[in-house]
């Protein structure tokens, strides 16, 4: 059952909700008419898209880069490592975690270096390997979840660090955290233990708030477990629950075999369905090869002996199909966007060579719907960028230059008729 304190967030997420009029870019749906389907069985909205979007060839949006933050040269504070999340404040300064220099580096809205929070270790306030994700509160106290120390950091806003709260992964292991950057809302994926005896038991995965203290609080939905992990070893391109959290603690979540994503209510009740056709699409040997090169190369990296490499292989599994997609966000005017997978064997071979299945598994044209689910067409994000975060009309995210340099990119989300007149 919801407490107390999930009404808090409640309110809050209305209090800090942005209206219509704040938002610089609000095109319409498109000058087309739009060819899907709606039906409403026992109350809950089917949207079936059709493959052609509402937009026209002259119409819809574009982004633009207004801000880039990394630098080629030397291993100064503008150098970044591996990027893992990013937030921001509501100054707009923008935190960035670094999975490779094991801290959380802060910058103002233009770029300008602020400071650095965390280094590597063990100890209070310190970040183990792999930490990923940077997570703000309302009054912009950082939460650092580090599963190396088994622990969520904590800092105050200046930076000094702030008792931790532990993490427990044999009663539920934390699979992704996530971060609205509007209510301020963190919420975590937790999968029960192999044994079943996670917070939901065996086959469902708890989508909970964590508190800012870094306590995990009310569960807001469960989700079918997925099959990436298989008994001791991976398997790779199988099912997964994919999921985001609106402003008002409301959960969107698919599974992504299927082109379907489910919309739920802060109360838990299916409100909408989204789908649209999807062709499924075989892994080939091209794309095992690809992938387990870049394996190689990671655990190379990670210290494993090249003697080591060929028993890892044998721990991991591939499925038969790619996934209907790989990702999605919610976006800009309560739009939704989707990311299609771009399979490797579709890459050339100097780009198999780089090839990064973090940065690279997600196509760069992303599938744009508007906030009643129908299709508008698409956006293409810039060569070798990622996105991170979606916010308002911005989105913040990581691009890789010929030398896999990392930078990390503000975008802005603009009218393609506007930009163009």
């Amino acid at each position: 059952m919801r407490d107390s304190a999930l009404r808090r967030l409640l309110g809050l997420a209305t209090g800090l909700a942005v209206s219509l009029s704040q938002v610089s870019c609000v095109p319409d749906a498109g000058s087309r008419t739009w060819a899907g389907t709606r039906t409403d069985s026992a109350g809950i909205v089917i949207v079936q898209n059709p493959d052609q979007g509402l937009w026209s060839d002259s119409e819809g949006w574009v982004v633009e880069e207004d801000v880039r933050i990394g630098s080629v040269d030397g291993g100064g504070d503008d150098q970044f490592g591996q990027v893992g999340g990013i937030a921001v404040n509501a100054a707009g300064d923008i935190y960035v975690s670094d999975r490779q220099r094991r801290r959380v580096s802060v910058w103002s809205r233009d770029g300008t270096f602020l400071r650095a929070v965390g280094r590597e270790g063990s100890g209070p306030g310190e970040l183990g390997r792999g930490t990923l994700d940077v997570l703000l509160t309302a009054g912009d106290t950082l939460l650092v979840p580090d599963v190396q120390n088994r622990r969520i950091n904590r800092y105050a806003p200046d930076g000094t660090s702030l008792p931790g709260f532990p993490l427990e992964p044999e009663k539920g292991r934390p699979l992704r955290f996530n971060w609205n950057a509007t209510s301020r809302a963190i919420t975590v994926q937790l999968r029960p233990v192999a044994s079943g005896s996670g917070p939901t038991g065996p086959g469902r995965d708890a989508i909970r708030v964590v508190a800012s203290t870094g306590a995990f609080a009310d569960t807001l939905l469960e989700v079918p477990t997925g099959g990436l992990f298989e008994g001791r070893g991976l398997r790779y391109f199988t099912p997964e629950p994919i999921w985001d959290v609106t402003d008002s603690l409301s959960v969107v979540w698919a599974v992504n075999d299927e082109y379907r994503i489910f919309f739920h209510a802060w109360d838990g009740s299916l409100q909408r369905i989204v789908a649209k056709s999807v062709e499924p699409r075989s892994i080939t040997e091209r794309d095992i090869r690809a992938f387990f090169a870049y394996l190689d190369r990671a655990w190379i990296a990670a210290g494993v002996p090249p003697s080591r490499l060929p028993a890892n292989h044998r721990l991991v599994n591939f499925a038969e199909f790619f996934p209907a997609f790989a990702s999605f966000q919610l976006g800009l005017d309560g739009s939704l966007w989707v990311q299609p997978v771009q399979s490797p064997a579709d890459l050339s071979d100097e780009e198999i060579e780089r090839y990064d299945f973090v940065e690279d598994f997600g196509a760069p044209d992303w599938d744009v719907f508007d906030a009643a689910g129908r299709y508008l067409g698409v956006v293409s994000m810039p060569p070798r960028f990622q996105p991170r975060l979606f916010h308002e009309d911005a989105i913040f995210g990581v691009q890789r230059d010929e030398l896999d340099v990392q930078y990390v990119v503000r975008l802005r989300v603009r009218e393609k008729r506007s930009r163009d007149h």
